[in-house]
């Protein structure tokens, strides 16, 4: 037997859906006009003539997108970022999540860890401390300067050690009986159950690395070393860039019928494709995980 909806309950599903709707225009919208100007003419760019379909259809900024080094260079550089500091923060966070979800009778003084690491959370040395750390110990010029400074997340922390507070202590105690370490504890038992949390942890910390794009401004000096979007920064902020760079007759002749804005779009959407891409894998489980790794402290 249905279960019939009250008026206000209408009223509020009606709001939800016209709010959400909203926000997901201001969303969507301004990515698919960046995706209608990568596609149209030189011509109709400048006279600002795209809204969110393409004028004058053209895929000169693809092709000479192929060919541009330094773009898919910087793409390496992140995909090795995203690579490297997801694993490390991965197990970083598993393997400070995992004692901390014990109780005080487990792990004594608990609590004094549990809030030595909030307090970062709120508060930080400050950018020219963290630089002189990063540069006293060698890491300037090198990928570990952007991987190893945001190893460790303690939101990510929390939110891992608060799933992990929510699973069954029978089973540990029982693996306990049998003789099982905590090692084979956390990758027997807790791991496999914690997939929706890990899931929502790896989304943050994938989405995070490919979006960073400051940390390379502020200790890459080298351009050839610059991750995805510290490039694409410099490509926005400088609006004559294609005047500023050695090219050879070939790309001269290429950009003719290319704009600025034509080509710098194009390097956006493309940048921006592979985490789209890979979003909708780990979607399923960002709820879940946040939900139940937000119920219990």
């Amino acid at each position: 037997m249905a279960i019939k909806e009250s008026k206000g309950r209408k009223v509020f599903n009606l709001f939800n859906i016209i709010f959400l709707s909203i926000i997901t225009l201001i969303c969507v919208l301004p990515f698919i006009h960046l995706f209608a100007v990568s596609m149209s003419s030189q011509a109709a760019t400048t006279a600002g003539e795209v809204g969110l379909l393409p004028k004058e259809v053209s895929l000169e900024a693809y092709k000479y997108l192929l060919q541009k080094r330094e773009f898919f260079q910087s793409m390496g550089v992140t995909v090795v970022r995203v690579l490297i500091g997801t694993v490390i923060s991965m197990a970083i966070t598993i393997l400070t999540a995992y004692p901390l979800s014990k109780s005080d009778l487990r792990f004594k003084k608990r609590s004094i860890y549990v809030w030595f690491f909030a307090f970062t959370m709120f508060f930080s040395g400050g950018m020219i401390p963290t630089y002189m750390v990063i540069k006293s110990l060698g890491l300037i010029d090198t990928i570990w300067a952007l991987v190893l400074p945001t190893a460790m997340n303690v939101w990510n922390v929390i939110l891992l050690l608060n799933f992990f507070r929510q699973i069954p202590k029978d089973l540990e105690e029982v693996a306990l009986i049998d003789g099982a370490s905590q090692f084979y504890i956390l990758c027997k038992i807790y791991l496999p159950i914690s997939l929706p949390s890990l899931a929502t942890i790896l989304l943050f910390t994938i989405v995070g690395h490919w979006n960073s794009w400051f940390d390379g401004m502020l200790y890459l000096n080298t351009t050839s070393k610059y991750p995805l979007q510290t490039y694409l920064s410099t490509v926005v902020l400088d609006q004559n860039m294609t005047a500023n760079q050695m090219m050879s007759p070939e790309q001269l002749l290429a950009l003719e019928s290319i704009g600025d804005l034509n080509l710098q779009a194009a390097q956006i959407f493309v940048g921006a494709l592979p985490i789209l891409l890979v979003y909708p894998f780990l979607q399923r489980f960002f709820i879940k995980g946040i939900v139940v790794g937000s119920v219990k402290g």
